[in-house]
């Protein structure tokens, strides 16, 4: 046969694969969360999450060091606290559950960077992401307590704040009083486009944070919607975020695309609980190599455009790495 171009000379060998990838996948990049809970000597099974645990901080340290062995180097707190009320006042305590541990993560594994959740959902007595008005979260009330949250983080030690929680403004907030108190380089990660998922469903298993009523579909984003995705992402920049986040991850590539295309921040992904829980599930039924699952689907969402990875498996990616996996 007379053929000129034949793709499958570059695929011709490990080595040459390798060379012409054209996507490549660094544990520098990987993010991992990490649940802590009050209360002391716990270490909490996650039912939904496989895996996955609450930790107290006098035991976080025995999955700290896993983390570091792996060369995950940045993480995401969530804070469980044991008090919540109405107006989620845990959140911003001066030792609240995530300030205590972000004061003992940086003094016990320095080389971590540590990223804090900024929300109320876990915090507040009817679940809810912010404060309420009747039953309708107050978008202009919540600003306030966010903002007083991410200050609380930053001064704990935390090296970047990522709202999640949704409401419009909250970045531009939250950087006017980082500003204000003198931390100008605390970069913000917006959760810039955060879809009312059925995919979040473990997690709040996790982090005990399922609304008490209704859903959160007045804040978060329909599903069907991806102009307003970039929308969303625009009004960020504008209000000074410094990464743009998608989430949840496998479902939402197209619009993670987008924000690649349009946008010159760099943009994270979110792989979240839903998806963490059905390769688990999958996995253990046998349906599936747990392993090849995850190094395909990682190297999906970076080939869609994701500059950073929030995931439950990011301490097995950095392992595949390091074995040649993935990469």
């Amino acid at each position: 046969m007379d053929l000129i171009n034949r793709p499958r000379r570059l695929r011709n060998g490990s080595v040459l694969r390798s060379m012409v990838r054209e996507t490549r996948i660094s544990a520098d990049t990987l993010i991992y969360p990490i649940f802590v809970q009050e209360g002391s000597d716990i270490k909490e099974k996650i039912s939904s999450m496989p895996g996955q645990y609450r930790w107290s901080i006098d035991r976080v340290d025995e999955l700290l060091e896993r983390v570091v062995e792996s060369g995950v180097k940045s993480i995401l707190l969530f804070g469980i606290p044991e008090h919540k009320d109405e107006i989620g006042s845990s959140a911003w305590a001066e030792n609240g559950i995530v300030q205590q541990a972000v004061r003992h993560i940086k003094e016990a594994f320095p080389q971590l960077y540590v990223i804090t959740d900024v929300c109320m959902c876990e915090y507040t007595s009817h679940g809810h992401c912010g404060i309420l008005c009747g039953n309708d979260v107050d978008n202009d009330k919540t600003l306030e307590v966010l903002a007083k949250t991410a200050l609380s983080h930053v001064r704990a030690g935390a090296d970047m704040v990522a709202p999640s929680d949704m409401m419009d403004g909250r970045v531009r907030r939250i950087r006017q009083v980082l500003d204000e108190n003198g931390f100008v380089n605390t970069p913000i990660m917006s959760y810039s486009v955060k879809y009312a998922s059925a995919f979040y469903g473990p997690f709040r298993d996790a982090a005990d944070s399922a609304p008490a009523f209704g859903d959160r579909k007045s804040y978060q984003m329909d599903p069907h919607n991806s102009r307003e995705a970039i929308l969303e992402a625009q009004l960020d920049v504008q209000e000074g975020a410094d990464i743009l986040m998608v989430k949840p991850g496998m479902a939402y590539l197209d619009v993670l695309k987008e924000l690649k295309e349009r946008f010159n921040q760099p943009v994270a992904l979110y792989s979240v609980s839903g998806e963490y829980a059905m390769i688990k599930a999958a996995a253990q039924s046998g349906y599936v190599d747990e392993a090849a699952l995850i190094c395909e689907s990682a190297v999906c969402m970076y080939r869609a455009g994701a500059d950073m990875l929030i995931t439950y498996f990011a301490m097995e990616i950095a392992k595949y790495i390091k074995e040649g996996r993935i990469g």
